[in-house]
């Protein structure tokens, strides 16, 4: 069943803008009759029903395109994020490579300026033990001579005990008796059994 109404309920009818009516009156798709300067359009209930339909596609499809773009704009966006990433990654990972070579270089350097160092103070080192060697070794050798000169030997020990009138019998009582009272000046090394005698005037004993 048609009816006729105006352009405006036509819109609202079949869900339609003013301007996507007066295309399908252009185009043929639409009925119309002009009256007193005004166009109407004739309305089937079936066309109606089409048009709804048509224009609830159009919606749908419109939204699918708007959810179409969100999405490659989401995915524009997340593509360029990536590649920043990338970028990011590719040049901290030439930083970090430059900076281990540096360290490497800053390495082998040091190591060789060491190495250099220590060869020249194993050269000052034994130019001073050349120069210093016969000088230690005479201080060795006359300390051991004032060692040795601060024993006397138990031949000297009897001459000096004559001297003061004493026997021999007498010197070899002495011995035994400041060995036996612990007196300092007389060790006996029992290992060896020499005995050693302290450089001393002994005039306790006369």
């Amino acid at each position: 069943m048609e009816r006729l109404v105006t352009t405006s309920e036509a819109a609202q009818l079949l869900g339609l803008s003013l301007q996507g009516v007066h295309y399908r009156i252009k185009s043929g798709q639409l009925k119309s009759l002009k009256q007193g300067g005004k166009t109407f359009v004739y309305v089937t209930e079936f066309f109606q029903q089409d048009a709804k339909e048509a224009s609830k596609n159009e919606s749908n499809d419109i939204r699918d395109n708007q959810i179409n773009e969100r999405i490659e704009t989401i995915v524009k966006s997340k593509d360029e994020q990536i590649s920043l990433l990338k970028q990011s990654m590719g040049f901290i990972k030439e930083q970090y490579q430059n900076e281990i070579r540096r360290l490497e270089k800053n390495q082998k350097r040091i190591i060789k300026v060491f190495n250099s160092e220590i060869k020249l103070l194993q050269s000052a080192f034994n130019e001073m033990r050349s120069i210093y060697k016969p000088q230690i070794e005479s201080n060795l050798k006359n300390k051991n001579e004032e060692k040795k000169a601060d024993f006397i030997t138990v031949k000297d020990f009897f001459v000096l005990m004559k001297r003061y009138n004493k026997t021999e019998q007498e010197i070899k009582l002495i011995i035994f008796s400041r060995i036996k009272n612990g007196d300092r000046r007389f060790v006996y090394n029992k290992v060896e059994k020499k005995l050693l005698i302290l450089n001393n005037d002994f005039l306790d004993l006369i």
